[in-house]
Parts: C-alpha cells; structure tokens; sequence
C-alpha cells in the first residue's frame, strides 16, 4: 500500500482509467486526497499481461478517436509508442471463403444499417436497435455479431439513440507496450491502497464513510467509479440507499467483450494485422486478428451471448472453439501450430462483472442520472457516464478529470 493520508479531503473509489485520471488532476490541484481499488494492480479494465513474451490487452487496447484522444499525450509524455496503422476492421478480410464481392457488399449493408439508425435517432423515439436491420437481408447476422464486439451486447438490446451519441472520428491508434500499461503507468506514484475493495458508502453523516476489506475510510467528499454492474447489484450498497442510481445503473448494463490469444508456430505465412472471421451464419461467432504488431501471435475476439457461454466453459472453451474455427478458415493443419496463451473473462470478474456499458432500449438518458452528484459531495465517473465516449477508456478519463474538478470546485 502506497501511503495515503488519513481522513482525505477527496476519497477515489477504483483505479480504473477514470480513477487515475481524477488522482492525477487532484495531485496537480495539490488536494489531499487518496484513491483505493479492489484489485491488487490499476487499470481495471485497462489490463496488459505478459503473455507468450509478449505485452497483451485483455482488456482495452485502442486511442479511438485518436486525434482527440487525451490519452495519446499521455502516452507520448510517458514515453510510449504509438502505432498509427490502419486497424484490422478497417482493412479487406484475409478469408479464403469470403470473396472480395462478399466483403464489400457485406460493408455496404453495415454502412446502409448505420445510416438507418442515424435518421432513427434523429427522429428521438427511441427502439431497439435492431429494429433497424433491413429485413431478408443477406448479411443481417453478421451485422447482429459485429454489434457483439463493438457494443459487447446483440442489437435487440441495445438503445438506438444511446448509440447514435457516441463520438467516432474513425481515427483508431494503439501502443504495442499495451493500452493497460499505459494506465498502470500513469497511476505510480499517487497515493493508492491496493486489495481494498469497498463494501458499505454511508453519506447521512458529516463527514462520508466508506467501509473496505481493509477497513473504514473517511473523506469529505468521494468520487465513485465503480462500473455499473457493481452498482447494480449493489455489490457497493449505500447507506442511506440511492434507489435512483441503481436503476440507472442496471440500465446501462456493461456487455460482454473478451479476447483469446493464440501464438501461432511459423506465422510468417499469415499477413500482419490481418483479419478473418470462421463461422458467418450465426450471431454467436469468432473474429481473428491476426498477427497484431508483427508478432507471432492471433487475437481472438468473442462477444455479448456467445462470449458468456464460453466464460462458463473457462478458458478451455475459449481455446477449443477458436483452434476449430481457425482450422477451418486457414486448414486443418493450422491446429497443431496454434498454442492459447492467454485468455480474459470480463463478466467472472467480480471487480468489473463485464466489459463495457451499453443502454438498453429506451434508456438513452440514463448515463445523466448516473452522472449527477448526490448531496454536491458525492461525484461519478467511468466509461458509463460519458454521453459521447463510453465504452472507451478516453470516456473513462474524461469523466474522471471532469468528476475530480467537480469535486475540487465544491464548497
């Protein structure tokens, strides 16, 4: 544990991508403050393991929208690599059974379904975004599966005017040292207590209390970023309750988003950062990134439903379906080259209980509600809170500068 003073003016809950982005505006601000986390590392969701010798995200691993992307300076000012090549989903499918007519026409209807949840949104009734799909259409699955990486959700359960908010330039960089990397880096030094997870925030009185594993922590003002599902579940009860904050928060639901990596013996025969999906006639489906950086390695991908099963079945699961997949898209003898060395479980984590957040249906306002303070002492941040940038770790920075200078400002 890295000291922290006693009875804090500011309290962080979570050294998530937005707790370390309040810490570090409150250090700069000179506030006596101190942040605690449930994990013994920072990051949260933002985790870089050292895997098949080799630096990897299990969690998030792109500067989206990364012209505007806090996160690069920072990165730039700690020293890290930044890698501007065009992103796999960006590029043509290495597929041996996915014909470039296929794949583009593929693109077009992607691009026509966007355009129709655009002009939805626009229109402000809010539905399930699946209603939008063009019925008979061809490639409708796919689509339904794409939404399971980028949403982490299926589209009958995602909010169309909720989506159509987030902020996209198209820009997506990345650090081959790992995006979770970055934000561990970013947390040394600030006053943090590790393995010390909150149970109980009780707020009637004076001063706030935050009961912990390793024990009672008190502040006069907090700043919560603790993702949804926790909230939700009230893993983290208040006392007195905040009824309203639960139900916005178990509307905004985090989906379900996790990675399999592979290394692959001989590699120099598949192209770098190429992409390839197996299966395409079903929802529940993998898509490969192959060779990320140059390295002898295949990032797997599998999202929302299907991502949960395989969770039930741990990381064997994970392994055994994409070997079968990838045997089919690049030969049977592509099984004996390909060895799982790393593998993430986002909803059996019980720090986090999934990836990132999404609204359901009807829900698009809700991300205000979780973002108000309570009683001008109590402020909110991470991914879910941001209107234009959730599901990313800049929209869990934001929030985080944003709620450390709420906090600051309040009397």
């Amino acid at each position: 544990m890295t000291h922290i003073p006693d009875d804090p003016d500011i309290l962080v809950i979570g050294a998530g991508a937005a707790g370390v982005a309040a810490a570090r505006r409150l250090a700069r601000a000179g506030a006596r403050f101190a942040m605690i986390e449930a994990r013994a590392r920072p990051g949260g969701r933002a985790w870089t393991a050292m895997e098949g010798g080799y630096p990897v995200d299990l969690g998030c691993g792109w500067f989206h929208s990364a012209e505007t992307n806090p996160l690069v300076a920072e990165a730039g000012a700690a020293g890290f690599d930044i890698d501007r090549s065009t992103p796999p989903w960006q590029k043509e499918f290495d597929s041996r059974d996915f014909s470039l007519a296929d794949q583009r026409e593929y693109r077009r209807a992607w691009n026509s379904f966007y355009e129709r949840l655009e002009r939805a949104a626009a229109e402000g009734r809010d539905r399930p975004a699946a209603e939008l799909l063009e019925p008979g259409c061809r490639w409708n699955t796919l689509i339904d599966a794409g939404s399971t990486y980028v949403n982490g959700v299926e589209l009958d359960r995602l909010s169309v005017v909720d989506f159509d908010r987030y902020a996209d330039s198209g820009v997506n960089w990345r650090a081959p040292a790992g995006l979770g990397a970055l934000v561990a880096r970013l947390c040394e030094g600030l006053p943090v207590a590790f393995d010390c997870a909150a149970t109980l925030i009780e707020h009637s009185g004076a001063r706030l209390r935050v009961a912990t594993t390793r024990g009672v922590f008190t502040a006069g003002k907090l700043i919560v970023t603790l993702p949804t599902n926790l909230i939700a579940g009230e893993a983290v009860r208040f006392s007195p309750a905040l009824p309203r904050k639960i139900d916005a928060a178990s509307r905004l639901p985090l989906g379900v988003a996790d990675k399999l990596f592979l290394s692959v013996a001989g590699a120099d025969d598949l192209p770098v950062d190429g992409r390839l999906y197996g299966a395409r006639d079903k929802v529940g489906m993998g898509s490969y990134h192959l060779r990320p950086f140059g390295r002898p390695l295949i990032e797997a991908y599998f999202g929302g439903a299907f991502a949960l099963e395989l969770e039930a079945g741990g990381a064997a699961a994970f392994a055994d379906y994409a070997i079968d997949d990838l045997a089919g898209a690049l030969g049977n003898d592509a099984r004996k080259r390909l060895k799982p060395v790393a593998c993430s479980a986002w909803a059996r984590d019980p720090f986090a209980l999934g990836s990132y957040s999404h609204a359901l249906p009807g829900c698009s306002d809700e991300r205000a509600e979780l973002a108000a303070p309570v009683d001008g002492r109590i402020f909110f941040a991470g991914e879910a809170v941001s209107k234009h940038d959730f599901s990313t770790v800049h929209g869990a920075w934001r929030t985080g500068v944003a709620a450390a200078d709420a906090a600051l400002a309040a009397p």
